[in-house]
């Protein structure tokens, strides 16, 4: 009966307004003594974006006689991505809620083309076919999620506390995996999973004062390969060595995809305008860092080139605006808008192979006379010093919109 209760009350509107944490320290809560179950049903929209600027090193001959490195404009690179996002948390007990996810990738285009803008001499990238205009076109069920969150404390329940709540989330390549090397169209998309297990730690703390709500929130994504996961050996185009794929040492686990980790950290408060007790609108700020270590996956080059790319690690700086809009104590409507910026990082870092001189460094010298420690997917072409990609000036933006149901 109380559940129909709230149902009645959700299509009335005549519901007073209870206060909530912030979104970041949300966590359902089940058998509290005066409310037996929680549950939260979030549904949602989102676009987001990352457009670059392709560099590849060059050299430049000097007056006198030597040479001198130099980055030079290759390509324009943009993606595009929308999706559908369906996200329930329950509570499983006393500030403990389990969660689930699944999006629908409704589109994942990106494209490559010279850059419009004449500034000076142009890299060349004579080994990339641009004869049609490159486009990569996917979709499809993304990865599920599933994660654990724990409100260790609950200012809620006790006011000399902050909100501090502990999570893991574990994404499941339940995916189909994609083959870079598919050449793709508007009307025959390919699949967007990379096959790989995704487990984040995550910790956060937020505390209201008056009508702020600060926060603060840091994360560790750590990413283990899954089976079916894709190799470049499944396909040798723009390989060096392809001839030592699946000799020891050079496996479909060492040839493969070598995700990046990733730590972020955020912090932000979220603010209440208005001290009213219906219809409550609350703007969120904050600032978001995150740092990416370098692996071999599939990066703003890959779709030109065929194939996973090894990349450079980077940081991304950015900051996110929110505003969340509580039409009653069981429907909310939240959107957000964020920025980030990647610091320059290198997209064609394969190394040439295993240091067998153990110099501490991998160079030519170490596979001049040991073909068998050469790393199949090594390309002297853009792989080698003087020759390598770059992304710099990138960035990302990113909107959501969503509605939340609170049971």
């Amino acid at each position: 009966m109380s559940r129909l209760r709230a149902v009645a009350a959700v299509l009335t509107l005549g519901v007073p307004f209870a206060a909530t944490a912030a979104d970041i320290t949300r966590v359902a809560s089940s058998f509290e003594d005066d409310d037996p179950f929680g549950l939260f049903i979030d549904a949602g929209v989102e676009y987001a974006q990352r457009n670059s600027r392709i560099v590849r090193e060059t050299s430049v001959a000097t007056p006198d006689g030597s040479a001198t490195p130099q980055l030079r404009d290759a390509l324009e690179y943009g993606r595009y991505e929308a999706r559908l996002n369906l996200d329930l948390a329950v509570g499983i007990s006393r500030d403990v809620e389990f969660s689930f996810g699944l999006p629908l990738v409704l589109l994942q285009n990106e494209y490559w083309n010279r850059p419009r803008a004449e500034q000076g001499p142009r890299a060349d990238i004579s080994d990339i076919d641009l004869s049609r205009g490159l486009r990569v076109y996917r979709w499809g069920l993304g990865n599920a999620r599933f994660g654990l969150g724990w409100a260790i404390f609950n200012q809620r329940k006790d006011d000399t506390k902050p909100t501090w709540v502990a999570r893991l989330n574990y994404e499941a390549p339940t995916a189909p995996a994609f083959d870079p090397s598919y050449d793709t169209a508007a009307t025959d998309r390919t699949t967007v999973g990379d096959r790989v297990h995704k487990y984040t730690l995550s910790t956060a703390l937020s505390r209201k004062i008056g009508l702020a709500e600060p926060y603060f929130n840091v994360a560790y994504t750590i990413p283990v390969r899954g089976p079916f996961a894709y190799s470049n050996c499944d396909n040798t185009l723009g390989m060096g060595t392809p001839e030592n794929c699946g000799k020891p040492g050079w496996s479909r686990g060492e040839t493969g995809i070598q995700a990046p980790h990733v730590v972020g950290v955020t912090m932000g408060s979220e603010f209440q305008v208005g001290d009213r007790s219906a219809r409550m609108l609350k703007l969120d700020a904050r600032v978001v860092s995150n740092f990416v270590s370098a692996g071999r996956y599939y990066n703003e080059l890959s779709g030109a080139l065929g194939k996973l790319l090894y990349s450079s690690e980077y940081l991304q700086l950015g900051g996110q605006l929110g505003a969340t809009f509580q039409l009653n104590e069981y429907i909310s409507f939240r959107g957000t808008a964020s920025f980030l910026y990647n610091t320059d990082h290198a997209l064609t870092a394969e190394s040439v192979g295993r240091d067998t001189n153990d110099d501490g460094k991998v160079d030519f010298l170490d596979v001049a006379n040991k073909p068998e420690d050469r790393n199949p997917n090594f390309n002297p072409t853009w792989d080698q010093p003087g020759g390598r990609f770059y992304a710099v000036g990138s960035r990302d933006l990113h909107f959501s919109a969503t509605i939340n149901f609170t049971f």
